[in-house]
């Protein structure tokens, strides 16, 4: 779903531009040639599929993907002993986790593909760095990143049908969509919706900034969850959307979507202690961001 005029988008915010390759992380051989041409102090693991909805129906292209295109990004780093790794993986690795909040000592217990290949590579990492103790790895569960960046250059716009809710929000509120759908609303929350821990997305790039500073310190293996603490119900979500922007987003109630969890939000206090990491936008700065994306491209285009 990413798009190559990012790279170009980068370099208005920063005034660099990064240097851009596109390789399949699944062509092994491509990833080797790239490795021994180029040199690194650290990855940064970003290249998974990521919607839970998805992986129900297509698991074997998640398992593909996320779980063989790792071994083979690992079997680089340590052929051309690029020896520190920062994962993205998922608050998915909870599964349905009814002790409020979570923090990173939680039972691992999925309950859709998605959560499973994030489980499965962490537990891969964590054999890596016991086989390899020179081997350096930092885990970060995402509970749900949502928002854009402030300059509206950059921010979510899936090819397709969107899977999270926050583009599919954006696709109603800017009239190319004509409704969201809300998958359950007889859930044991306070208004019947799924509750999640939603996070600003520049909050999510600085826990990189931090957790990359961190490894190239101090080295080991070490896992945090990344979100704000609170936890926001799909209809909050969409109520502060409305307030803040000053649209009105239709939708409707469906059944329950398989694979979802009832209500997940994290403790992020080790990421605060370890880090020196914390979210500093609320639910508003992420609504009011997300739109200004949306606002910005459709005048750009016309």
């Amino acid at each position: 779903n990413s798009k190559k005029e990012v790279v170009d988008k980068i370099k208005q915010i920063t005034g660099t531009k990064p240097h851009f390759e596109i390789i399949d992380i699944k062509d092994y051989n491509l990833m080797n040639e790239y490795f021994s041409n180029n040199k690194f102090d650290a990855v940064i693991h970003l290249a998974g599929l990521k919607a839970v909805g998805e992986s129900v129906k297509n698991p074997l292209a998640y398992y593909e993907n996320n779980v063989y295109g790792t071994l083979n990004l690992i079997k680089c780093m340590l052929k051309y002993r690029v020896m520190n790794l920062i994962f993205s993986s998922s608050a998915c690795v909870y599964g349905d986790c009814k002790n409020l909040p979570i923090d990173e000592s939680e039972a691992n217990i999925v309950i859709n593909p998605y959560g499973r290949t994030k489980l499965f590579i962490e537990e891969i990492i964590r054999d890596v760095v016991k086989a390899n103790p020179e081997f350096n790895a930092t885990i970060l569960r995402y509970f749900n990143p949502i928002g854009a960046h402030k300059s509206g250059l950059i921010g979510e716009d899936p090819n397709d049908v969107p899977n999270n809710i926050m583009p599919y929000v954006l696709k109603v509120a800017s009239g190319e969509y004509e409704c969201l759908n809300v998958y359950g609303n007889d859930y044991n929350t306070p208004d019947g919706t799924g509750v999640r821990d939603y996070i600003h997305v520049l909050d999510l790039a600085n826990a990189h900034k931090c957790a990359l500073e961190h490894i190239l310190k101090n080295g080991g293996l070490n896992v945090y969850n990344l979100g704000t603490g609170c936890g926001t119900s799909v209809l909050e979500l969409i109520n502060t959307f409305n307030k803040v922007n000053g649209v009105n987003i239709n939708y409707k109630i469906v059944e329950r979507r398989e694979g979802d969890s009832e209500a997940i939000y994290t403790n992020p206090s080790k990421a605060k202690i370890e880090l020196n990491w914390y979210a500093r936008y609320n639910i508003e700065d992420m609504c009011k961001d997300a739109y200004n994306y949306i606002i910005k491209n459709k005048t750009n285009k016309k």
